[in-house]
């Protein structure tokens, strides 16, 4: 199996400035190397078939992706308007500022089959694409963003994957993200 660290994945997870909120300790092309050469510990299911998760303890000392939302630290979420790349429209996000997650003990690779990358436009050679990465505490899979869940379900023209919304997997991601919130 081969892996592939999509052009959409790297500027996000490998920013050309480097931020304490992504990736750490290594290039763009030594994590892409790191997967192909290391067996994931595990392997989940992710929200399509053609989607899955590698888990992998982290060998990096990338922090945690999320943080809790508590009373102590509420006052130092920030919000904006932000669009993934230049094709996609601004959506509402909100993170935390003057804040520092713990290091994760995992990143969980998020996966696009070929086949599903072609049909996005992004066509690959390898097998498998990374879309993104998932910096957590516990080997499992964090709420999708619920404004994704809906991109995704707007379909491949606005940056989804054409996949319809799963009503209970969105109020999910709704109890999640209400709960916690990213970094900066």
């Amino acid at each position: 199996m081969s892996i592939y660290l999509t052009p959409f994945a790297r500027p996000r997870l490998f920013p050309r400035a480097p931020r304490p909120n992504t990736i750490q300790d290594c290039t763009a092309e030594q994590f892409e190397q790191y997967l192909n050469e290391n067996a994931a510990d595990r392997v989940l299911d992710g929200y399509a078939p053609f989607c899955k998760l590698h888990v992998y303890r982290n060998w990096t000392s990338t922090r945690c992706l999320t943080i809790p939302v508590n009373d102590e630290n509420r006052h130092l979420l920030r919000s904006g308007y932000e669009a993934r790349n230049r094709d996609e429209l601004p959506v509402l996000v909100r993170w935390f500022e003057g804040v520092q997650a713990p290091v994760a003990n995992y990143l969980v690779v998020i996966l696009y089959s070929r086949e599903q990358l072609a049909k996005e436009g992004s066509p690959i050679e390898a097998d498998w694409g990374v879309v993104g990465c998932l910096y957590t505490a516990s080997p499992e899979e964090i709420p999708m963003a619920p404004i994704t869940m809906m991109r995704n379900a707007l379909g491949v023209e606005e940056g989804g994957s054409g996949v319809p919304i799963d009503r209970e997997a969105y109020r999910r991601a709704v109890a999640f993200w209400e709960a916690n919130a990213n970094w900066r």
